[in-house]
């Protein structure tokens, strides 16, 4: 490849967001067309689609459901698909005489307290355009789970009546999520502005994550932002106190993650970025988790860790987090060499909220086997499988189907 092809290949390779199953485009189309939306509401920071239920004229049953975590604005058409495509979970809730309120946001990554405004609109909005008395559904997926969870929670510290019988997560970050430090501190060696790296800093990304890069400081840590939104949300009880609160897990919860052995090598790129070296998370100090280097200009950086458990490995919601970022090199002429194409993102114990991601014994804990009262849900269920983060599959969605109120 011609040099300057390959500093113009380097300079493209941000041209990618992490993108969960649910949003993102499938090579398997759905059997019949995206219906369209019965109607259509702006909200502050967001906008609904809402779908009746088979058989209303009008909002009678609502479940609000909201998009999670990327770049840019929601793609609610996708967001439908996704939620129908593996396990019919919109279509089954029509059938029931649900109606379907899918949330979206003006940004995705913006801040939690920021889209919250879109879904406490969306709350009340329902309850305004409600036929009878029936209380609403109210959850999310991913980061979506996280916003509905701070609006129910922040209406009522505002004495704000919102309706809501019951509140779902699935797989919602309750304990941060896990990006690796190495991908992070790549989407920032890119030596051009890029859509990774804008995804990868923004205010939702510094919120959620359990750890972040900062690219100004080259330090990792717990952003000021997280420990800020953390402190916000146990200002406003933490979680909403009138709904029966249910959590969902892509991740297993018999304490078994994935066949992924710390310290191993995950990607090594060639052509572009050559050299270029990431390593799955191991215990320890000072860990290497990732070799930088670029030609363009020139210039190689070591990415390390301290007091990590091993992340990678955990039970736990998958993203083809080192899959994607392949795929996005590979078009760009690199040679790749993929040994972990997908890893953990959000773990079993930070979706069900029991416990913690800091210490290994507790982020690989079975939680099937522990006690349901340290969890702060009030009901949950955990993939007989390692699912894709947000996967709707037929085990969780006949669990969430059979709890709804009445």
């Amino acid at each position: 490849m011609p040099e300057q092809d390959v500093e113009q290949a380097e300079r493209n390779a941000g041209r990618f967001t992490l993108a969960t199953p649910v949003g993102a485009e499938s090579p398997v189309p759905l059997p019949y067309p995206v219906p369209e939306p019965d109607e259509e509401w702006p909200l502050p920071n967001g906008f609904a689609h809402v779908f009746y239920g088979e058989g209303n004229q009008g909002i009678i049953r609502p479940v609000i459901m909201a998009d999670g975590f990327n770049l840019g604005r929601s793609d609610l058409k996708a967001l439908y698909a996704g939620l129908d495509r593996d396990y019919a979970l919109l279509t089954q809730l029509r059938r029931r005489g649900r109606d379907v309120i899918l949330l979206g946001f003006e940004e995705r990554s913006a801040s939690v307290p920021e889209n919250a405004e879109a879904a406490m609109a969306a709350v009340l909005r329902t309850s305004a355009e409600q036929i009878g008395d029936a209380r609403m559904t109210v959850g999310g997926f991913s980061m979506g789970g996280l916003v509905t969870r701070y609006a129910l929670a922040k209406m009522e510290s505002q004495r704000l009546d919102h309706r809501t019988e019951l509140y779902f997560s699935y797989d919602t970050p309750h304990r941060g999520a896990v990006v690796p430090v190495g991908l992070q501190a790549f989407s920032h060696f890119i030596p051009v502005a890029n859509d990774f790296a804008r995804q990868m800093n923004s205010p939702a990304a510094r919120q959620m994550l359990w750890r972040h890069y900062d690219p100004k400081t080259g330090r990792t840590g717990i952003a000021p932002e997280r420990t800020r939104f953390l402190e916000e949300l146990q200002q406003l009880g933490s979680w909403p106190r009138v709904p029966r609160l249910l959590a969902l897990a892509n991740g297993r919860g018999d304490g078994t993650g994935l066949p992924i052995p710390p310290g191993e090598t995950a990607l090594k790129l060639e052509r572009i970025y050559p050299g270029t070296t990431f390593y799955t998370q191991a215990q320890g100090k000072d860990v290497i988790v990732a070799e930088l280097k670029r030609r363009f200009p020139a210039a190689e950086k070591t990415i390390t860790t301290s007091d990590f458990p091993e992340l990678d490995g955990a039970p736990g919601g998958t993203l083809r987090s080192y899959g994607i970022l392949a795929d996005a090199l590979k078009k760009a002429g690199a040679q790749i060499d993929l040994r972990h194409e997908s890893i953990c993102f959000v773990p079993t114990v930070s979706a069900v909220a029991i416990r913690d991601i800091d210490e290994q014994k507790d982020l690989y804990a079975a939680v099937d086997g522990l006690s349901p009262e340290e969890s702060e849900v009030d009901d949950f269920i955990c993939s007989s499988d390692t699912t894709g983060h947000t996967a709707i599959t037929e085990e969780l969605g006949e669990w969430l189907l059979e709890r709804l109120p009445d």
